[in-house]
């Protein structure tokens, strides 16, 4: 494989000093490719598709500079994006050089979440690497004297068609970087047949640097004179800080400093919790320091939650009719008790848990702000600490670490935020290390979760309507305190938009106050809405006497594009124009076939059974079957098998072991995931009683992508929601009950 120059944060000014250095570069800007510079820089704000900032530079030492502005968490988007700017570039992949962006609105949406980074970037980044193309081969030609037709760039360099001409890319950088930005109209974007990158299965630029311990991740950095804080946070949400005494803890060998953290105001958005930080020399001193502090906290309006019977209230409700959000035909007027089928599903809160919990240093002076930040969103961080410290956001820099996992939780800037406070009340640069404990006991939840589905079947088995509710605190309560039902954009996320092809279906919204902070978690909404729709049409085809697999082909119909036109509401479609991300059940069939030919070559032994779910997300497809053992109440997961249809796929190496990571992430909340509240507090502390799935538990995964010539979607994750329902069915069909309530782990031992 080839081998990579360390990857660096590099700014525009960084790269400027860079090719000054080496005497001349072509640089450009992505400027949205219809705008020009100059009114793409008068503009105050930029949206996704209006880019202003460096992507390629090339230097005349031949090398070639991509910026990467998305955030390396281990999906491989560090090597994605330069794929897709290399391809249209013609460069040579053993001289590309990869740079990391810092936060800077100009590069547009920087959101690291959302499966969006090639879906988003894949048409923009294609225009960039296009765009350098056509500059160099006009270079070329001008150099030449020939007309540009007479020339093309291929391998790294541009040649002469009528000659044996050739011009090395650093040979043309100078030139090229004169020359005006071409319009895009004019650029001529490569055939599928044509690409070289794309397509193609590269180790991710990270590797040897991950593999040999010098990849730098949050807490890695060492500004001059850094200091270590820990914060003591409220353990109810909703507390505040009564009353402290810290003079023992002042007494803790290495601890520096006791510094309160403001009160957050509203809803919590991405404040800060509140709380008192240790500021010691070193992380160990702080941490005993946390312990020696007396404080006592006020009264929350949450003392009282407790997650058990919060469940029960929320399986109550989704009994009763609640506020329609889509609504297909006329439901029957009256349910026979006999043609009625109906059942609740559970999901528990749950937490991100990710290997390396939230950590960054601030370092806080008079000319602004700088952050070593583990973050999903450079963007968000920037402009909620600029906030919080009352400078502008170009005050603020945010140098862009690798993450040890996010799954959504470091896309919450509120530990940044912690750590600039901290900065500016010490002026000293400060790391921030939150705990495991803290990271379960005060991040931001998956939210906790009841679904009811109920069908009215016809004597010849076939479902004539079906009913659906779902209750959940919001996420939007995180933003507005106020908001206590599933809004249009959760609910949007497999629930409304399953492509159902029977005469009615009506889905509803019940209320769901919220008791602690509600975050996006991989898949989101997806996680309990996939596991409650993948477990009732398996138990549909139970009820009828058909397969999982005919029975969703029965509930889908045949092959066409769904658009949901006059039920009620507005398809968000995952922030995608329904024309080129239809919902196609064409794809959903195909998934259905292909996973049926595979679950056929390993039939089920003694005691086992195949379970089978599939769901759209993300704009994508995937499908997941799981093979089980069930022996007594002992339950052994065997075999698994993933396929995905994410339409043009930059990296497959990188896509299988997104799926690979998926069923290995769904499994491990279907099995174990389940954070509890008693008198408003977590109970659950570190790994031993919020375990992950280990290497005993995990089978064997078998990836398939679908070959498809439709648009990128999404691929980090569609294909957590399958896994669940697929895994809760094949205990079915390995002689065992129906489990209704994950996890898993409640009712079997693993």
């Amino acid at each position: 494989m080839s081998k990579f120059t360390a990857i660096e944060n590099f700014s525009r000014r960084d790269v400027l000093k860079l090719f000054g250095a080496s005497g001349g570069a072509l640089m450009l800007g992505a400027s949205g490719l219809g705008w020009s510079p100059m009114l793409a820089a008068q503009t105050a704000a930029f949206g996704e598709e209006q880019r202003l900032n460096l992507f390629i530079a090339i230097g005349e030492d031949n090398r070639v500079y991509l910026t990467c502005h998305r955030s390396e968490m281990g999906q491989g988007i560090r090597t994605g994006i330069p794929q897709v700017l290399a391809d249209e570039l013609e460069a040579d992949w053993d001289k590309v050089v990869v740079v990391q962006g810092l936060a800077d609105k100009r590069y547009g949406s920087q959101n690291t979440d959302g499966s969006r980074s090639i879906r988003k970037g894949f048409d923009k980044m294609r225009e960039m690497g296009a765009m350098a193309r056509h500059m160099l081969e006009q270079a070329a030609a001008e150099r030449w004297q020939v007309p540009v037709t007479e020339v093309y760039a291929k391998a790294h360099a541009v040649h002469h068609k009528g000659s044996d001409k050739r011009l090395s890319y650093g040979e043309l950088a100078m030139a090229a970087a004169k020359l005006p930005l071409p319009d895009a109209k004019t650029l001529t974007l490569k055939t599928p047949d044509q690409f070289t990158q794309i397509g193609k299965g590269h180790t991710i630029v990270d590797m040897d640097d991950m593999l040999g311990g010098r990849a730098i991740y949050g807490a890695d950095n060492r500004p001059e004179g850094l200091v270590y804080a820990v914060i003591a946070r409220p353990p109810v949400f909703g507390s505040a800080l009564e009353s402290m005494d810290d003079s023992a803890a002042r007494k803790v060998a290495g601890v520096l400093d006791i510094v309160p953290l403001p009160i957050p105001k509203g809803a919590p958005a991405f404040q800060p919790l509140g709380g008192v930080a240790v500021v010691a020399s070193n992380t160990w001193s702080a941490l005993e320091g946390r312990k020696a502090l007396k404080l006592s906290w006020s009264k929350s309006a949450n003392d009282s939650h407790n997650s058990k019977s919060y469940l029960d209230t929320l399986k109550q409700r989704v009994r009763e009719p609640a506020k329609v959000a889509r609504e297909l035909g006329s439901q029957p007027a009256n349910w026979p008790e006999d043609k009625m089928f109906s059942a609740t599903y559970t999901v528990p809160y749950l937490a991100h848990a990710p290997m390396e919990p939230p950590a960054v240093i601030a370092s806080v002076d008079k000319n602004g702000c700088e952050l070593w930040a583990s973050s999903q969103t450079p963007q968000s961080t920037q402009q909620n600490v600029a906030g919080m410290l009352g400078i502008d956001e170009d005050k603020v820099k945010v140098n862009v670490t690798l993450l040890g996992g996010g799954f959504g939780r470091k896309s919450k800037p509120d530990f940044s935020v912690e750590a600039a406070f901290i900065s500016s009340k010490i002026n000293k640069p400060v790391l921030v290390q939150w705990s495991r404990e803290d990271e379960l006991r005060n991040g931001y939840l998956h939210a906790i979760s009841a679904q009811y589905y109920q069908a009215c079947i016809d004597d010849k088995g076939k479902v004539q309507a079906i009913l659906s509710r779902t209750a959940f605190p919001s996420i939007g309560s995180t933003f507005d305190s106020a908001v206590d039902t599933p809004q249009p954009f959760e609910l949007d996320l497999g629930f409304t938009d399953i492509p159902w092809d029977i005469s009615a279906v009506r889905c509803e919204a019940v209320k769901a106050e919220t008791h602690t902070r509600i975050g996006w978690l991989r898949s989101v909404s997806n996680i309990q809405h996939g596991f409650g729709v993948g477990s009732f049409v398996d138990e549909l085809a139970i009820a009828n006497g058909k397969s999982c697999t005919a029975q969703w082909r029965e509930l889908l119909g045949k092959a066409r594009v769904e658009n949901f036109a006059n039920q009620g509401f507005e398809y968000g479609n995952y922030g995608e124009d329904q024309g080129r991300h239809p919902v196609d059940v064409g794809r959903y069939l195909k998934l259905i076939d292909r996973a049926e030919a595979l679950m056929a070559q390993k039939p089920a032994g003694k005691n086992e059974g195949w379970g089978f779910a599939i769901h759209r997300s993300f704009v994508a497809y995937a499908a997941v079957a799981i093979k089980v053992r069930l022996e007594g109440d002992k339950l052994t997961v065997v075999d698994a098998i993933a396929l995905m249809d994410a339409g043009t796929v930059v990296n497959p190496d990188r896509v299988a072991a997104q799926m690979e990571g998926a069923v290995m992430f769904g499994l491990s909340l279907a099995l174990f995931g389940e954070i509890d509240f008693d008198q408003g507090a977590v109970t659950q502390s570190n790994f031993h009683d919020y375990p992950l799935l280990r290497l005993p538990h995990c089978p064997p995964i078998a990836t398939e992508i679908i070959a498809s010539s439709a648009v990128p979607g999404g691929v980090g994750e569609p294909g957590v929601p399958p896994v669940a329902p697929a895994l809760a069915n094949a205990i079915v069909a390995a002689g065992g009950a129906r489990y209704r309530e994950l996890p898993l782990s409640k009712h079997l031992k693993i």
